[in-house]
């Protein structure tokens, strides 16, 4: 059987979180980067920024990376680690 030092532990969350950062990182920069060229290519072919056709894809995909986010930033809502702890401990006494 194998034990698990604490310090490892705590190292292997800590990488999990910063990959987490890092694609909600790469997330935000495509999201820009193809937002701004979707609007200038639209205002080339004849849209005013005004107009909010230009927006509608910057708007959806808003909503997605916000998402993404509060799922990095706020992961126990719903199914965090105290959840994934109790089930794992009720998974444990129930094969044992």
């Amino acid at each position: 059987m194998e034990t698990y030092n604490e310090e490892d532990l705590k190292y292997s969350e800590a990488r999990k979180k910063v990959k987490k950062l890092k694609e909600l990182y790469v997330h935000a920069v495509v999201y820009v980067l193809v937002n701004l060229f979707i609007i200038a290519r639209n205002t080339q072919q004849g849209l005013q920024l005004s107009d909010m056709d230009n927006y509608w894809t910057a708007i959806f995909w808003g909503v997605g990376l916000l998402a993404h986010a509060i799922g990095v930033y706020v992961p126990d809502i719903f199914l965090g680690k105290e959840w994934e702890e109790r089930k794992t401990r009720e998974l444990m006494d129930k094969y044992k």
